[in-house]
């Protein structure tokens, strides 16, 4: 059985949607020098407030509202911990990912009240650009999809450009490669990690609420499933630019695509191993990154100004 090329590519545009949303977030804290290990946490508590958003508002953008807010609140809160406290990142990270599953969980019983997957929204639906989506090949594949994923396949040159073509970028990898010589400058150190935090926060709680509002129109427990962890790996393989993260997002994304139709095409195959695939391929990015990454000289060290 030959499997769907064209569907297969179309799944994949569409899936790697929240990943990439998340990781070029991410680029901004790791490129001002931080490492958040808490973005699982924060895409999880996102995907259940833009859920439950849109399930009472009955507004599938007012979900996504409230799941960019939510996840910006908890990157304030890891902010506060890593930039004003100096707390070790990646305890303060793993911190905010284990207060996070406890949060949503605790909101979705105390809110909803009723068993995880009963409760469905109607979320949001495929919109058709004129023309091009009647084009053979191109048009189901690239233009046949929600709204998000135009915008946010948009927003890859425009980071790129914010982050190397601005002034605002330049301070953003300024602090991270040298924050004493930046803050020398008239820099604020704090002040640059603090937004790029709230932007990362941001962006992993429009990520989550992107899975249950826009994919899957259902809040199911951990429903992000990994994919904040997956995002991280993202920005590591494109080491922390926007285009190279895209391409991240595809080959991950490509694993997630192909486990649906595999299981069909492929039934000699144990499901147990195709469920497996985005995963796989995961580990095959990190492993292909060891030994050639490149990380921002001042990454993952807290800036103190009185010890300068």
């Amino acid at each position: 059985m030959a499997l769907p090329v064209v569907e297969i590519s179309a799944a994949i545009i569409e899936m790697s949607t929240p990943l990439l949303i998340a990781a070029l977030g991410e680029i901004f804290v790791e490129r001002s020098g931080v490492l958040n290990l808490g973005i699982e946490g924060m895409m999880l508590v996102g995907a259940f407030s833009g859920f439950a958003g849109a399930y009472f508002s009955g507004n599938f953008l007012f979900g996504f509202l409230i799941g960019l807010v939510v996840g910006m609140s908890i990157g304030a809160l890891m902010a506060y911990l890593s930039v004003k406290l100096g707390v070790d990142q990646i305890l303060a990270g793993l911190a905010i990912w284990i207060f996070s599953i406890g949060l949503s969980t605790f909101l979705a019983r105390t809110i909803l009240g009723i068993a995880p997957g009963t409760v469905t929204i109607k979320g949001l639906e495929p919109i058709n650009i004129p023309l091009l989506s009647q084009l053979p090949i191109l048009g189901p594949i690239l233009f046949q999809h929600n709204i998000l994923v135009y915008l946010v396949l948009i927003s890859v040159p425009l980071f790129h450009i914010l982050l190397f073509r601005t002034t605002f970028g330049l301070k953003v990898r300024a602090v991270g490669e040298n924050p004493k010589a930046a803050d020398t400058l008239g820099i604020h150190v704090h002040r640059i990690r603090f937004l790029c935090l709230l932007l990362g926060g941001a962006m992993a709680g429009l990520a989550g609420s992107y899975l249950t509002v826009a994919r899957y129109h259902v809040w199911i427990e951990e429903v992000t499933a990994g994919m904040g962890w997956i995002a991280l790996v993202v920005v590591f393989f494109g080491k922390r630019s926007p285009y190279r993260a895209l391409l991240g997002a595809w080959i991950i994304a490509t694993g997630f695509s192909l486990r649906y139709y595999l299981q069909i095409a492929a039934f000699w195959i144990p499901y147990q191993f195709i469920l497996m695939l985005p995963y796989i391929l995961t580990i095959i990015l990190l492993v292909g990154i060891v030994g050639k990454e490149e990380t921002p000289a001042a990454f993952c060290i807290p800036y103190k100004r009185e010890e300068t």
